[in-house]
Formats: C-alpha cells, sequence, structure tokens
C-alpha cells in the first residue's frame, strides 16, 4: 500500500489542517509506503513574496517534523525538486477535459473573486499538476480533507483516462477522508471552513498559536442562544465545536454530546479550549528547535526528493513509451 498526500507550504497551519491532514500522515507512516510532499510548486499559483516562499516551506517542513512525520519511515520531500512532477502535469493535459477543470470549486471561487482577467492559467491547471503529483508515484490512497473530494475524482478520472487510451499505466487512487473532523470549521462564522487564507482572524485556531491565545479564541466561539451541548442543523457553532473536541480526543462526536449533558456552553468551551492547548503544546515547543537550524531541514528535503525521484523517474520511463514521446529509454 502506497500512501501520498501533499500541503502548501503558504500560511500559518491551522487547526482544520492539523485534524483533517497532519494526523492522519503521521499514523499512515505505519501503514507501507508513505510518500509526503510540500507543494511549493502550486503555491505560485496566486501573488506571493519568492524570497518568503522557501521560509514558508522550512516553516511547514518544521511543523510536519514536529507533529509527527519521520523521514525514515516516509518519503518527506519539496515538489520543485522532482521535474518529473512538472512534465507529467504537462502529458496528462492530453486526457483532462477543458469542461471538467472549469467546473472545479477552486476555479470558480478564485475567478469570482479576482475576475477571468485576473486569475492564473496555473489556478486553471492547478488539479492537472495535482493529479499528476499522485499519479507519478503510483499511489493506492491520498488522505486529504474532505473538501478535496472533487480533487480526487478528478485525478481518477484522469488515470482512467489514460489508462484506457494508452495502455495500463497509472493506479487509480483512492481518496483516504478523516472520518472525525474532516472539516473543521471557522470559529466565527461556522458555516465557513477554518482557513489561513478565508478565515477570520478570531476564528482560526493556529498550531503554533501561544495556550492563552488558542483558549481565548474558543472561549470567543460564536454559538446560539440555548445551552444544550448537541449537534443540529440550526447550532453550526456549538456542532464545529463538538467535532474539534471529539476529534482531539479521538471519540465520536456522540460521545462528547452524552459527556457534556446539561452542562452548558461556558463548561464546554473551557473544555474544549483546554484539550486542544494540550493537544497541541507538543508540536508548538519541538517547533521551535526544529525551525532553529535550516540546514538540517534542507537536508531532510533534498534526501527525501532523492528517493521521491528514484520512484517517479521510473513512472516516467512508462508514460513516455506509453505515449510515443522522445527515444525508448531503458532503466538505469
Amino acid at each position: 500500500m502506497r500512501t501520498f498526500s501533499g500541503i502548501q507550504p503558504t500560511g500559518r497551519k491551522h487547526l482544520g489542517n492539523y485534524i483533517g491532514a497532519i494526523v492522519q500522515w503521521v499514523a499512515l507512516q505505519e501503514r507501507g509506503e508513505a510518500i509526503y510532499c510540500l507543494v511549493d510548486l502550486h503555491a505560485t499559483g496566486v501573488p506571493y513574496e519568492p524570497s518568503g516562499l522557501r521560509e514558508a516551506v522550512y516553516d511547514t517542513a518544521a511543523t510536519l517534523l514536529a507533529a509527527g512525520l519521520d523521514p525514515d519511515r516516509c518519503i518527506f520531500f519539496r515538489q520543485g525538486d522532482v521535474h518529473e512532477h512538472t512534465e507529467l502535469c504537462w502529458l496528462l493535459c492530453a486526457v483532462t477535459a477543458y469542461g471538467d477543470l472549469t467546473r472545479m470549486h477552486q476555479f470558480k471561487e478564485k475567478s469570482a473573486t479576482l475576475g477571468r482577467e485576473l486569475v492564473s492559467a496555473s489556478t486553471f491547471v492547478y488539479p492537472v499538476l495535482q493529479a499528476a503529483d499522485v499519479l507519478v508515484y503510483r499511489a493506492n490512497e491520498v488522505p486529504v480533507g474532505d473538501d478535496q473530494r472533487q480533487h480526487i475524482e478528478l485525478m481518477r478520472d484522469v488515470a482512467e483516462r489514460f489508462n484506457a487510451r494508452f495502455g495500463e499505466t497509472f493506479v487509480v487512487p483512492e481518496g483516504r477522508y478523516p472520518s472525525v473532523g474532516a472539516r473543521i470549521m471557522d470559529l466565527q462564522f461556522p458555516d465557513r471552513k477554518m482557513s489561513t487564507t478565508g478565515g477570520s482572524p478570531q476564528g482560526t485556531v493556529y498550531i503554533l498559536d501561544d495556550p492563552a491565545t488558542v483558549a481565548k479564541k474558543i472561549r470567543s466561539a460564536v454559538t446560539d442562544s440555548g445551552t444544550e451541548v448537541v449537534r443540529a442543523p440550526d447550532k453550526p457553532g456549538i456542532s464545529n465545536l463538538i467535532d474539534i473536541l471529539a476529534a482531539v480526543r479521538g471519540v465520536a462526536p456522540d460521545e462528547v454530546e452524552a459527556s457534556f449533558n446539561g452542562a452548558g456552553y461556558g463548561a464546554f468551551k473551557q473544555a474544549v479550549a483546554d484539550a486542544v492547548v494540550d493537544y497541541l503544546a507538543p508540536v508548538r515547543e519541538r517547533y521551535e528547535e526544529l525551525r532553529a537550524d535550516a540546514a538540517a531541514l534542507e537536508e531532510i528535503l533534498e534526501q527525501g526528493a532523492e528517493k521521491a525521484r528514484a520512484i517517479a523517474s521510473d513512472t516516467m520511463i512508462d508514460v513516455r513509451e506509453a505515449m510515443g514521446v522522445g527515444p525508448v529509454r531503458v532503466r538505469q
């Protein structure tokens, strides 16, 4: 079983990233072969500061390592170091429908925000590069947040179309979604996903927030006029806090509801705050030590890229052969 997933090295990572993706990554190191990537190429599709991108890569690398990624138990690398990703992206464009890309949520949202004249072509082709990220490693599973279902379905379609047209070349991957905490919402606007770029400052709990800040944000979370700690369509704020505590404790939301029966919102929010502070403390402490040594982080990423390149280059020999691109190549 081979697993692949990637994360953007932009912005500070928040509780939703941690619960929805990073915790899964750590656990999956024990299940077969795990490949994890910092997708710096994807980060270039929106305005950014070039000097800041490299620093953001190190920030994110240190965060993931602090959370429990182990370079001896997984392949951990920077996307831009493995050129096979971009080569395969271009070749997969041959079996990707223009209409499918126009229907992707991310492109539609960015087009609406920036306008068709300003949204980049790389934002449009983003899902194809994402498919290449996975397919070049012939991964069986892709652990992602629930909001990535559309992208997983597209990469499955692309793999199937390629195999049907050029012969069986790719593994058709499956999405792996967290059963608890799949979609952590903004604490101030619980109808929106928690987000670094589109979320509210007070509604986004960052992994590296100090304990007092984490506690204040959770205690200030928007709820409703009631007192009952239960999930319901008209109680999105409380439902979100229940999901957060369930994920942090590793229990079902029903158990959270039962344990706070009659407790009231004040006691419940304090319990959530205490649990999240304890949950994030080891990561925050370990991060400071790792981030201080950028040279060591770079060495880890370079070693991971070498391992990743060995797999990706092997796949590209088969892809080029199947498509009739370039000369016949012999594996070394």
